[in-house]
């Protein structure tokens, strides 16, 4: 009888296992949220975005008649020429510094008196743009003396002009 009595418990033991196992159908909810939210995330970053088409990014004037904005200002044109062992700067059209190899240090004060003054005179900045042409026989120590000059001045937008000889130089 035992043999019988344990073969019924097993029975009645895996009758139970399948009962349980048995589970009325339906869904399953917290994965489909997953999904869902999964998806959304995924069409809000790979969608693309535009503006509004009727909209131009342009911006009106305010309210004053003959309001001009200033633009980017001429550059102050600075001329260098050997003479001999000597170097002539020309500031713009009113001064002319002459630098004797003798008395370089001498002649680089008076240019930087002279600049000032005629950034002065022409209610200019130091951010305002310098231009500085060299005539072809410049010697290079000159030349970067006066280029560290106007560094020290605190003037920072030089641009050289490139020129082939000296016959393309505006006229003195």
């Amino acid at each position: 009888m035992e043999i019988f009595g344990r073969v019924n418990n097993k029975s009645s033991i895996l009758d139970r296992l399948h009962i349980r196992r048995r589970s009325p159908i339906g869904l399953r909810i917290a994965p489909l949220v997953d999904m869902i939210f999964l998806l959304l995330i995924f069409f809000l970053v790979a969608a693309k975005w535009r503006a509004k088409e009727d909209f131009l990014p342009l911006q009106l004037a305010t309210a004053g008649i003959g309001v001009q904005t200033a633009g980017k200002p001429e550059p102050l044109l600075i001329q260098i020429s050997q003479t001999g062992d000597n170097c002539q700067v020309r500031i713009g059209t009113a001064y002319i510094v002459d630098i004797h190899s003798q008395k370089t240090e001498e002649g680089l004060a008076v240019m930087m008196e002279k600049t000032r003054q005629c950034l002065l005179e022409q209610k200019r900045y130091a951010s305002d743009p310098v231009e500085i042409i060299c005539a072809s026989g410049v010697k290079w120590e000159y030349l970067a003396k006066i280029y560290n000059i106007f560094v020290g001045m605190g003037i920072n937008d030089i641009t050289f002009r490139m020129t082939g000889d000296s016959a393309n130089a505006p006229a003195k």
